[in-house]
């Protein structure tokens, strides 16, 4: 018995095909990346997905899951802040669509209202002051939370702001 000869172009066709199945497979199995939170103090940036999202097939976040992310340090960016820096804050335009909302939460408080905008700046605002209610801490946990149009947190991105 004799194998069937296959010409070498119908051989690749066959194998690109095969590897674009492949990765289309792949792809499928994979989570949608979350939009991303960037935070600018002087000249750094840094920007990541959402530190903390609903579970699969869930809209909104519970109550304390949200909790524990605004307490979770180990999941923040880490950014150097020197007193009197601009704080920036800019989050990509699919957080606001469809009426949602966001909020910077320096170490679990709010610090604005809710935004419907991308970007917010805080010009020489001091973060560390403590007026005069003890030590200095060498770092904030600062998150910023999105809210569904209905008021539910839907996400967290988490920022480790380090004092200089």
């Amino acid at each position: 018995m004799t194998a069937p000869l296959i010409p070498g172009r119908a051989r690749r066709s066959v194998a690109a095909l095969g590897a674009v199945s492949a990765g289309l497979l792949l792809l499928s199995a994979c989570d949608k990346p979350t939009p991303l939170a960037t935070v600018t103090v002087g000249s750094s940036s840094v920007s990541t997905e959402a530190a903390c999202r609903p579970a699969k097939g869930e809209k909104d976040m519970p109550i304390d899951e949200v909790q524990k992310c605004l307490a979770d340090i180990k999941k923040a960016k880490t950014i150097e802040y020197g007193r009197g820096d601009t704080l920036r804050l800019g989050v990509e335009p699919e957080i606001v669509e469809h009426g949602s909302t966001w909020q910077p939460v320096l170490d679990g408080q709010p610090i604005t209202d809710q935004s419907g905008n991308t970007y917010r700046s805080f010009p020489n605002v001091d973060i560390f002051a403590t007026g005069g209610q003890g030590e200095t801490p060498a770092s904030k946990l600062l998150n910023i939370v999105q809210f569904t149009k209905d008021g539910k947190p839907q996400a967290v991105w988490s920022y480790n702001l380090k004092l200089k």
